[in-house]
């Protein structure tokens, strides 16, 4: 029997792929009202490596970790507060 060893995909972990996912939408320039349009978030996490599947298990994660607002269309998200806060620098001067 012949066993081949396959490298784990970080992204299958769905907390990982959301961190991926979140890290994605942060650097997407938002649009009229803090939308970011899901198109230009899907192409590069699929470029890092995740599948349809991770994606939408991602998504749905940063939803459920209140990180992300997904309209009820589908065509966007917004970062919440929560979401929002994993993005500001801390000042030079607090550090």
């Amino acid at each position: 029997m012949v066993r081949k060893f396959v490298e784990a995909n970080p992204l299958s972990d769905p907390e990982a792929a959301a961190r991926k996912l979140i890290e994605i939408a942060s650097i997407i320039e938002a649009v009229q009202d803090s939308r970011i349009y899901i198109e230009p978030v899907n192409r590069p996490f699929l470029n890092a490596g995740g599948t349809p599947d991770q994606y939408r298990a991602a998504l749905e994660r940063a939803v459920a970790l209140g990180r992300l607002f997904q309209h009820e269309s589908g065509t966007y998200v917004k970062f919440t507060a929560a979401g929002a806060e994993l993005f500001v620098q801390t000042p030079l001067f607090m550090q």
